[in-house]
């Protein structure tokens, strides 16, 4: 027997954080599709409105930036407000991935990763967890990263805030332990979607957006620890910890692991890179 109290996500109000685009609209649609109200948070107001408007009356927009923690509790607020009743998900999906050789990548993307991929987290966490323990019951998705568990060349910096990410979660799930609220990670491998547009990672497997928005979906019921998708990477990420350090370096040139330095398409990655510095 779980030891959550049930969330019928008929009806169940489903807040989720980058909602406009990628993996936050498709996780937008699967929860509406099972009966969910919705509401989507993104910067990019007009492009989340127009997700809502596809959804229909279950849906609502907002403005959010969630490196700030006003912006945050001013959505969720909004989001309860709009739908006339407390949030019973909360979707912490808004990320950023910059590319590039550590020692060359600008600071101000440093700071942006991190500031998004995990204080955006942060944030969400303490703005959603309280009213949820009130009521004894509620589940927070972080939408994390098998890069916050596997090291990439070319990464170093979403490396980090991923695994700050996989680390808040497991932390902040043994804190809320016996409150009746659930804190899940779900680990992408690479999703085909702008954040990863333009980067050939050969023999990685790929996912849609869809597949994460169905375990993130599944998660509600299961309240897994850590949901891998595909869950066989998980299982091959784990192995890799407990091989020498010089066998996996082996392993890791034939897989041509550096192919986020490497096979980059400049312009794909150049476009993406103002959009996100745009916000």
């Amino acid at each position: 027997m779980s030891r959550y109290p049930r969330i019928d996500l008929d009806g169940a109000l489903v807040a989720i954080t980058g909602g406009a685009r990628g993996i936050g609209r498709a996780t937008a649609l699967a929860f509406a599709a099972r009966g969910a109200r919705v509401a989507l948070g993104d910067l990019d107001e007009d492009l989340a409105a127009a997700t809502a408007a596809e959804i229909g009356p279950a849906a609502f927009a907002h403005r959010l930036d969630v490196r700030d923690r006003a912006s945050f509790d001013a959505f969720l607020a909004a989001a309860e407000a709009h739908h006339d009743r407390p949030l019973d998900v909360l979707v912490n999906n808004a990320g950023v991935m910059p590319t590039g050789a550590f020692l060359e990548q600008d600071e101000a993307l440093d700071r942006l990763t991190v500031d998004v991929n995990l204080h955006g987290l942060v944030h969400g966490l303490r703005a959603a967890a309280p009213g949820m323990i009130g009521r004894g019951r509620g589940h927070v998705v972080n939408v994390c990263s098998l890069a916050g568990k596997f090291p990439v060349k070319g990464l170093a910096v979403y490396n980090a805030s991923k695994f700050g990410a996989v680390g808040l979660t497991a932390a902040t799930r043994l804190e809320l332990d016996r409150t009746g609220v659930s804190v899940s990670a779900v680990l992408p491998s690479a999703v085909r979607t702008e954040l990863s547009a333009g980067i050939d990672y050969g023999p990685l497997p790929a996912v849609d957006a869809e597949d994460i928005a169905a375990a993130i979906v599944g998660s509600v019921r299961s309240r897994a620890a850590e949901i891998a998708v595909p869950g066989y990477v998980g299982a091959a990420q784990t192995l890799s910890t407990l091989l020498p350090e010089p066998v996996m370096r082996t392993l890791r040139a034939l897989a041509r692991d550096d192919r986020a330095l490497t096979a980059v398409d400049a312009g794909v990655r150049r476009r993406y890179l103002e959009r996100i510095t745009r916000g």
